[in-house]
């Protein structure tokens, strides 16, 4: 603990108020009646002042016994300590015991150098994988272990930490209220172990974790906790509709997993505190779905239409949809006829994307590069009585005025039509 208050904030003015303490003549009456008002103070009393200061502070307040016996009681306040390099872990390691009831950590990478000099890493958890335990060889290797002593953790994050293999203390925090994981490619870890040691878990936020598997029902066990999930680029499976049927979900993000469904199946009593939506391309409707003939465009455009009036409020950002790379529907640039350059500047338009226009809804064709087709309305026109009638019209005009190459084309060329075009483009 002294390597730790050597080197955290205000230590001139802890030295300062121990040189008053130890030498009498630089303090007036009003500091002696203070002083012995402070003394007076019980742990109890002493636990509720520090429960107002932040880590730090803390650790510099514990001028003796009673307030390092004070500091143990303390529910430290919410506030995020992070631990991005040796120091800050010796400074985690002595809160371990000093301020136990520590209740938000952030965990990130140890890369830095810190006392001494060389690489520093945690040490690897059960069945670690090769590469990383490579990679560490010659790292200096501290211990993730020790955050189990924060039995009242509320928030906790680890991203780019480098950890290798399985840490079940991991997720053992009765507490915990958020967890977030991002950027950690080694470490090994499954839903069911997650959801199973975080019976009061709130908000999950799983990104760009490779190792990371499971099946979503696997959160069923925190069907009436949880308010907000995001599981994004990560090998999860399973339905999004097992967890349909949860109270209090506002928000929830599977994009790129191996998730799967059909948001036609929703039904009226199905998430109904849900928010903010965005499903993966495994589900049909859902983000960057891939559909195999042109035909489908208008049954998968008309099923999101229908969900989205269904849920006025519910907010599915840039929602879009493609054609396959294996539908025989699809083709490319002729490569005898344009170059690579010419082959990246244009594309066929292979996306479809929901347009608006006041009240009224459809969905077009576009390139990758936002070059634009006709717009299939899916709504009638508002009529112009309507009071929604000028800014339709105020509306159709921004998105007609977008429309250039393919005017006219209300879905994709064919690809003789679509080489023609090109070459018309190309000066051919």
């Amino acid at each position: 603990e002294g390597y730790l208050e050597d080197n955290m904030p205000h230590s001139k003015k802890k030295q300062k108020l121990e040189d008053g303490q130890q030498n009498g003549g630089g303090m007036t009456t009003d500091d002696d009646d203070n002083s012995s008002s402070f003394d007076r103070l019980g742990t109890d009393a002493l636990a509720n002042i520090f429960g107002f200061l932040l880590p730090e502070d803390i650790m510099l307040a514990r001028l003796n016994k009673k307030m390092r016996e004070a500091a143990k009681t303390t529910i430290v306040p919410m506030t995020e300590f992070e631990v991005d390099s040796v120091d800050k872990y010796n400074a985690m390691a002595a809160m371990t015991t000093a301020l136990p009831n520590l209740q938000q950590i952030s965990i990130g990478s140890m890369l830095g150098f810190g006392v001494g000099y060389g690489c520093h890493a945690f040490r690897h958890g059960e069945d670690p994988g090769a590469e990383m335990l490579s990679i560490n060889e010659n790292c200096y290797l501290h211990d993730m272990n020790i955050i189990s002593n924060f039995r009242k953790l509320r928030c906790l994050d680890l991203g780019c930490t480098r950890l290798n293999g399985r840490y079940p203390f991991l997720f053992n925090f009765p507490l915990l209220h958020n967890l977030r994981i991002h950027y950690e490619y080694d470490l090994k870890l499954d839903l069911e172990i997650l959801a199973g040691g975080l019976p009061l878990l709130k908000e999950l936020y799983c990104h760009k974790n490779r190792s990371m598997t499971g099946n979503i029902n696997c959160l069923r066990v925190l069907k009436d906790t949880l308010t907000k999930v995001t599981i994004s680029i990560c090998c999860v499976k399973g339905s999004f509709m097992d967890l349909a049927d949860f109270p209090c979900l506002e928000e929830l993000n599977l994009t790129r997993t191996l998730v799967t469904g059909d948001i036609r199946e929703i039904g009226e009593r199905d998430f109904l505190a849900l928010e903010t939506l965005t499903l993966p391309s495994g589900v049909y409707g859902g983000m960057c779905y891939e559909f195999q003939h042109i035909s489908d465009a208008p049954d998968i455009a008309m099923a999101v239409n229908s969900f989205k009036k269904q849920r006025p409020s519910l907010l599915m950002t840039s929602w879009r949809a493609s054609l396959s790379e294996h539908s025989p529907d699809w083709y490319g640039l002729d490569d005898e006829l344009f170059n690579e350059e010419f082959r990246e500047f244009l594309a066929p338009p292979f996306h479809i994307h929901l347009v608006e226009a006041g009240s009224r809804v459809g969905y077009r064709w576009q390139t990758n590069d936002d070059m634009p087709c006709e717009v299939n309305w899916l709504d009638p026109e508002p009529g112009r009585e309507s009071s929604e009638y000028e800014k339709y019209i105020r509306e159709l005009r921004v998105i007609e005025e977008r429309v250039y190459l393919y005017q006219g084309f209300h879905e994709p060329p064919s690809e003789e039509e679509f080489n023609r075009l090109a070459s018309e483009i190309n000066g051919d």
